[in-house]
């Protein structure tokens, strides 16, 4: 989050990072009832809409009591901060208004009416098919590498529909109005370019991961889907490359083994698998059909430690489309 908001200087509004554990941990459960729970009414928490829809009849599955008083707990953390950091201003989606106003509202019974505290919720931002864009969903992203890499990261959004592409170039960039528009309206003249994708996973990969993660998902691209090269592929770290290739088939074969030295031929079929047979294999060299590392071979090339990337691997390509990752371990 540095990357976007300011930790360091000595501003006094510079942003912190603070855990509600350290100020919950020492709260017992009855001390919480007595200090927090009697400011707000059960008939005000039972007001609340997201509260009213599930204990409707319409819900098969009720709401406990944990979720239930959590708008409580919520409620008190903006009170602990409101004292301790001034801070004054709850940010969230909008299925949160009801919690963050919970919040307002404890600040006012407990500290006087004329604290004043505020509220501000935008629209869940939703996908094409209606699910929401969220850490609870599937398939969606996050902004450590860790979680997500860069090259998973740039295919999100490269991959994702015409529909959400246009919502999505308003929400995360920070492109300017008529610079969006002027993109809506190429795109709508040729949408097989994709240029509202290409533009949206651009931008928001090098803001989120740097320039040189954004050229380097490029090129992890041209590899998989377009003319990538020998040089391309020996120069992405092995982290990419393993998200690139999470989907192939994988084979692992000993570093004794591979240091022996491993004939061509059994090397595709017995342990790469990338052929049923040794002839199936020889057939498909005769034929220039069969790559090692993005390199064309023929049936008399020998299999070293050039051939290893990241020392350790070697991409087997047969055909134009299927590949095989083989791991020395």
């Amino acid at each position: 989050m540095a990357k976007f908001l300011d930790f360091e200087s000595d501003i006094p509004n510079k942003a912190l990072l603070v855990n509600n554990y350290d100020w919950m941990k020492e709260f017992s459960f009855l001390d919480f009832i007595r200090d927090v729970g009697k400011h707000i009414t059960v008939n005000y928490m039972m007001a609340k809409d997201s509260v009213k829809k599930r204990i409707s009849s319409e819900s098969k599955s009720g709401m406990s009591f944990t979720e239930f008083s959590y708008q409580l707990v919520q409620g008190y953390d903006f009170l602990h901060l409101y004292k301790a950091e001034n801070c004054k201003l709850q940010m969230g989606g909008a299925d949160q208004w009801g919690n963050i106003t919970t919040g307002t509202e404890l600040i006012r019974r407990k500290l006087g009416y004329e604290n004043n505290a505020f509220a501000l919720t935008c629209p869940l931002i939703t996908k094409a098919d209606g699910s929401k864009f969220g850490k609870t969903e599937t398939g969606n992203v996050w902004l450590d590498p860790e979680r997500t890499s860069p090259y998973e990261f740039y295919q999100f959004w490269l991959n994702v529909s015409d529909e959400d592409a246009e919502k999505y170039i308003k929400i995360f960039t920070l492109l300017k109005q008529n610079e969006i528009n002027e993109l809506i309206a190429q795109h709508t003249e040729a949408p097989h370019q994709r240029l509202l994708q290409k533009t949206l996973a651009k931008d928001i990969t090098v803001r989120v991961h740097g320039e040189k993660e954004y050229e380097s998902a490029i090129s992890a691209s041209e590899i998989l889907f377009g003319k990538g090269t020998t040089e391309m592929l020996r120069n992405i770290d092995e982290k990419t490359l393993l998200s690139v290739f999470s989907g192939v088939p994988q084979a692992e074969i000993s570093r004794e083994e591979f240091d022996a030295g491993i004939p061509l031929l059994d090397f595709l079929s017995a342990k790469a698998e990338a052929f049923k047979s040794n002839g199936e294999a020889r057939r498909m060299l005769k034929d220039n059909g069969v790559s090692i590392n993005k390199s064309k071979i023929k049936e008399d090339y020998v299999i070293s430690e050039a051939d290893l990337l990241n020392q350790k691997y070697i991409l087997v390509q047969k055909g134009k489309k299927n590949y095989f990752l083989v791991k020395i371990v």
